[in-house]
């Protein structure tokens, strides 16, 4: 007998280990009946799921927390037993900004740091002259894009209360908006940076992993409450979706993902567009300014690295980025809710169980590592690859406090 899962999910590249164990058979193997149902905002997968239309949601990871710090409309608890890969998202500026960008500075394209000052320049010669501000969309305020954007602009030297505007659109608005000339620029999961690019609307100028390399995008989402009463169903979930991870990561299928994605009843792009963000070459402008791709292998991560360990210091990092934003105050409480959160626990129970290689410990330093390393597994090896900020900074959740008081103003 079949168990029926509905799964809210966006039309992004990060929905494919979903969409694959669906269509590659990994759900039904396990005995589930996956339906899939795309929603236009992240406000809808996240009210469907709190209230029960939705047993489990391709989410933003910061969202979970949010929902179980009192951050949003309904009193659910929510939990993250799986990460959805790592990476996924871009930041693309319009061409007229880009095009000033470069008159304040030369700056390498997809190089976070070289970017980002040469942003911060245009934007203090704006603000000297009384220019309006430069408005950047992101997806939600609980978003890793809302977060990413921010912590990039502020070490950037641009305070992004004050000195831009960043307003709120769902993912599939992004490129219209931006050719409409009604935002200057935009931080997005794929494929609506390459939409945007392929539009002529704009560039990308910036990637997640060159802002924070390794670093957690999506989750699935489920409420606390069904998870504790249908545990042999999130079992089998999670053993399925591990699988699909496993078959999304290989090479050698990206061209048939990116064919599966591109149906009307997923993405809705063409394969060629969608392809970029799982072979690693995002589309852009070569450093002479002539049309090209960049090289950026690590754009996407669904399953090598750990990608979809449910990281605890993950979590303690979106949540020390609320901290700091003014969305929550920081107490030791706050702090244990946002790490118990994300559960690296069932994770491991699951797939310990069936000899993959798990991550010994819950949480690690992030931003410590520059070259990929072997680490302490419940089962033969397992690699992380290289986690580092883009301004060299360190995470350290044993220190929690002392990093949240580094970045006040």
């Amino acid at each position: 007998m079949m168990t029926e899962l509905s799964a809210g999910f966006l039309p992004l590249t990060d929905s494919a280990i979903l969409i694959a164990a669906k269509e590659r058979g990994f759900a039904s193997d396990e005995g589930i009946a996956l339906n899939l149902v795309r929603e236009t905002s992240w406000a809808n997968v996240r009210d469907k799921l709190a209230v029960g239309q939705f047993e489990i949601a391709h989410a933003l990871a910061p969202m979970p927390i949010a929902a179980n710090l009192g951050l949003t409309p309904f009193d659910t608890r929510l939990i993250a037993p799986m990460a959805l890969g790592l990476g996924g998202n871009a930041i693309t500026v319009s061409n007229r900004l880009l095009a000033d960008m470069r008159q304040q500075q030369p700056f390498t394209m997809l190089n976070a740091r070289e970017a980002g000052a040469a942003l911060a320049r245009l934007v203090k010669a704006g603000l000297t002259e009384g220019r309006k501000r430069l408005q950047f969309g992101v997806v939600h305020p609980f978003s890793g894009h809302n977060f990413e954007l921010r912590y990039w602009l502020s070490a950037s030297g641009i305070l992004p209360e004050s000195d831009i505007e960043i307003v709120i659109l769902p993912p599939p608005l992004m490129a219209d908006a931006l050719a409409a000339g009604q935002i200057d620029g935009y931080c997005v999961g794929e494929p609506w940076n390459s939409v945007g690019v392929t539009r002529g609307a704009g560039q990308i100028i910036a990637t997640k992993s060159s802002i924070w390399a390794s670093s957690p995008e999506k989750v699935l989402a489920v409420r606390e409450d069904w998870a504790e009463e249908n545990a042999a169903t999130l079992h089998a979930l999670l053993r399925a979706l591990y699988r699909s991870a496993e078959w999304c990561g290989q090479a050698e299928n990206h061209a048939a993902l990116a064919d599966m994605l591109a149906s009307h009843h997923y993405l809705a792009q063409p394969a060629g567009v969608i392809l970029p963000a799982l072979d690693g070459s995002i589309l852009g402008l070569s450093d002479i300014g002539e049309p090209g791709s960049a090289a950026r292998p690590d754009f996407f991560q669904p399953h090598s690295r750990a990608a979809t360990f449910p990281w605890q210091s993950h979590a303690l990092w979106f949540y020390s980025q609320m901290v700091r934003w003014g969305y929550v105050e920081h107490t030791s409480d706050h702090a244990r809710i946002a790490r118990q959160t994300f559960r690296p626990d069932i994770y491991r129970s699951v797939l310990a169980a069936i000899d993959v290689p798990v991550p010994s410990a819950n949480s690690k330093v992030e931003g410590a590592l520059s070259r990929t390393i072997a680490v302490g597994a419940s089962s033969r090896a397992l690699y992380l690859g290289p986690d580092g900020f883009f301004d060299g900074a360190i995470f350290d959740p044993d220190r929690l406090d002392a990093y949240i008081e580094s970045q006040k103003p």
